[in-house]
């Protein structure tokens, strides 16, 4: 049986809040380069002008991963959901939610609900596990939030 992993970090972004929400939400075929992954391939699909599925191909040394992602957007609270709908962690839900903390600067709060496949993890090795996956996460976000300041500042 899958294990319901829960985990939450926040991100700091010295832009304004809008701002940051825009930038986050303008999917790109190449934004995984962003976060320094270089053999993923990305086709986004607008269902809506608030709904969009990411189709995305990783080419992993042990072989490829395929994920589908069904967004959901809310603008009027600067945040979205997303749902892993394939993949090795199917069902699993992040919601992102962008914050203003003065007028040049806003964070991300990250909440995740990741279902992991894994059955007949130890408690040390679940709690290991979410650790891992938020420092994994949180480091994205990091990478993610240097990049904005860079293409906005320009």
């Amino acid at each position: 049986m899958p294990y319901t992993i829960h985990y939450n970090f926040s991100q700091h972004f010295a832009v304004p809040a809008k701002v940051a929400f825009e930038w986050c939400i303008d999917y790109q075929p190449e934004d995984h380069a962003l976060m320094g992954e270089t053999n993923t391939k990305r086709e986004v699909i607008w269902l809506t002008e608030c709904t969009a599925i990411l189709k995305e191909t990783f080419h992993m040394d042990s072989g490829i991963v395929e994920k589908q992602k069904l967004v959901h957007l809310y603008p009027n609270r600067l945040s979205w959901v997303s749902t892993h709908l394939s993949g090795p962690n199917k069902y699993s839900q992040f919601i992102y939610q962008i914050t203003s903390e003065s007028e040049m600067a806003s964070r991300l709060d990250f909440n995740a609900q990741h279902l992991e496949p894994q059955g007949n993890l130890s408690q040390k090795d679940l709690k290991l596990l979410t650790d891992k996956l938020c420092e994994e996460d949180s480091e994205l976000w990091k990478l993610l939030a240097k990049a904005m300041e860079r293409e906005l500042s320009k």
